[in-house]
């Protein structure tokens, strides 16, 4: 069994049927939950999916997607938040999530997905 990272950016799509990739999150973990992958999400991205159903009043919406065990939330580890420091040193337009997104999915050996092209790009070329 392999494993699939998920940005925080594919959690958001999927659990918003109106966002704009809803349809595509959909479709793609449809399509991976075919291949047996595990579901990882770094504790940021976790935290990032978060914040505008929070807002809504509808957290619990996220929480019965993690609690049903459908994904697992991975900590933030001392040397993941390393990484993810010398990934923003090397670019600077990353942001500090996607970095640990980013390094969280190589310490799992997990791929990386994203519906974020710029980090989608970085992936691609820091690997």
């Amino acid at each position: 069994m392999g494993s699939l990272a998920l940005d925080a950016s594919v959690v958001i799509g999927l659990l918003d049927s109106a966002d704009a990739h809803h349809e595509r999150a959909v479709a793609e973990l449809d399509r991976r939950a075919e291949e047996d992958v595990e579901l990882l999400l770094a504790a940021s991205a976790y935290a990032e999916a978060l914040v505008k159903p929070l807002r809504d009043g509808t957290g619990d919406v996220v929480e019965r997607f993690i609690e049903r065990g459908l994904v697992e939330v991975v900590p933030i580890t001392r040397a993941t938040a390393r990484a993810a420091a010398e990934l923003r040193a090397r670019h600077r337009a990353l942001r500090l999530g996607d970095a640990l997104v980013l390094a969280t999915a190589r310490a799992n050996d997990a791929e990386l997905l994203t519906f974020d092209d710029g980090l989608r790009r970085i992936a691609r070329e820091s690997s």
